[in-house]
């Protein structure tokens, strides 16, 4: 077969003619996808590292966001000389379905050159694994070095290893579970409703005048934020201290409702930025993904099941203050593969970033992942 090698470099594009069919019984055809591959592809294609995103991430987990302007998401961890040697290896992350970078999702057009809104069809995590295997067929990629990925990237790894153990030489997992909890749902859904109260949400039909629900989906992301860090670290970084107003010299007491303390407007900040990069329906939709994930419930119940005879190598990472997927977490992914006889390492990685410590510059984390993907080079 002949490859075209312009599918393969920054900021691609392409439509597949698919199907894609999808766990709730609906069919995508065509399906959009939007990627970006940092490095080369080696002669017998054995080198692709596929990265996979969290929740509010995208494909530019290496390069400027093109909205933004900011830097890659990863930058620590993906580049010439990085654990994901970009001189080596060839990485690549797919903008995931559901999501708002230019794969497909709500806002791309339907038949009727509409966009999608509600009438886009729910989506599972293993939904988007299957619609990223789709994309690597169509690029020659028959087999993955490793995946790898944090918090709802970690949780494609796992339905990777689970869905297509023959294409997965390693995987690695970052903070992640195997399933959402009840607590991680119940703050989903708190997010969900806030978008939906905005007036402008309008049942999702908010393209055509270009006044999207902002306010809600800035809420959503000021309550998830929160599950992003630490006590800890609020108290480190943060704690009562007040929000110096313009003129002032050191923050003051309002005696009203505007954003007093700093930890207040750290949120607010948080909540504006992220609605100038974001879809509010993929919010919707990609959240509702991640709390059907139960991955034991997908093998008969029993979470060894998804790994019995895998060949995969494995690797789990938590860290001792991430209370939105804890340490806990991460030992029962162990436990199941150690039952199915899986290879697997593990670590918990001191830090008071709580979960957003995998997306910072970690040594810990760095040397582990390192050290991992050179063994298995070795092999």
């Amino acid at each position: 077969m002949v490859y075209d090698t312009s599918l393969f470099g920054a900021a691609r594009t392409v439509t597949l003619p698919g199907p894609l069919t999808l766990d709730g019984g609906a069919v995508l055809a065509p399906v959009d996808f939007a990627y970006e591959t940092y490095g080369a592809l080696n002669a017998d294609r054995s080198n692709a590292i596929l990265i996979c995103h969290a929740l509010t991430m995208d494909q530019y987990v290496a390069s400027a966001h093109p909205l933004t302007g900011k830097p890659g998401w990863w930058t620590a961890m993906v580049g010439p000389g990085k654990p994901i040697d970009t001189d080596r290896h060839f990485a690549i992350c797919i903008n995931v379905l559901g999501s708002c970078m230019g794969s497909a999702g709500p806002a791309s057009s339907a038949d009727d050159s509409k966009p999608y809104a509600m009438r886009f069809p729910v989506i599972t995590i293993r939904d988007m694994v299957r619609a990223q295997a789709m994309l690597l067929d169509h690029l020659g990629i028959d087999t993955l070095q490793s995946v790898i990925g944090g918090s709802m990237g970690g949780m494609q790894v796992l339905e990777w290893a689970a869905c297509y153990p023959e294409r997965v030489r390693s995987a690695i997992a970052i903070a992640t579970a195997a399933k959402h909890s009840a607590q991680n749902i119940a703050f989903h859904e708190v997010g969900r409703q806030a978008i939906m109260a905005d007036p402008n949400w309008r049942g999702g039909d908010y393209y055509a005048d270009g006044e999207p629900p902002t306010k809600g989906l800035a809420v959503a992301r000021m309550a998830a934020h929160i599950t992003y860090l630490s006590e800890e670290g609020l108290t480190e970084k943060f704690g009562r201290r007040l929000q110096a107003k313009p003129g002032q010299e050191t923050g003051a007491k309002s005696f009203g409702f505007d954003a007093d303390f700093q930890i207040e407007s750290y949120l607010r900040h948080q909540g504006i930025s992220f609605v100038d990069r974001f879809d509010a329906n993929s919010y919707l939709y990609i959240t509702r993904a991640m709390d059907y994930f139960d991955l034991a419930e997908e093998h008969g119940g029993l979470l060894a099941n998804a790994f019995k005879g895998t060949k995969t190598r494995f690797c789990v990472i938590s860290f001792d203050s991430d209370w939105l997927y804890p340490t806990s977490e991460a030992k029962t992914i162990v436990r199941a593969l150690n039952a199915s006889g899986a290879e697997v390492s593990f670590v918990e990685l001191s830090s008071p970033f709580g979960h957003d410590a995998f997306l910072l510059d970690t040594p810990g984390m760095n040397a582990t992942v390192d050290g991992f993907l050179k063994a298995g080079e070795g092999k």
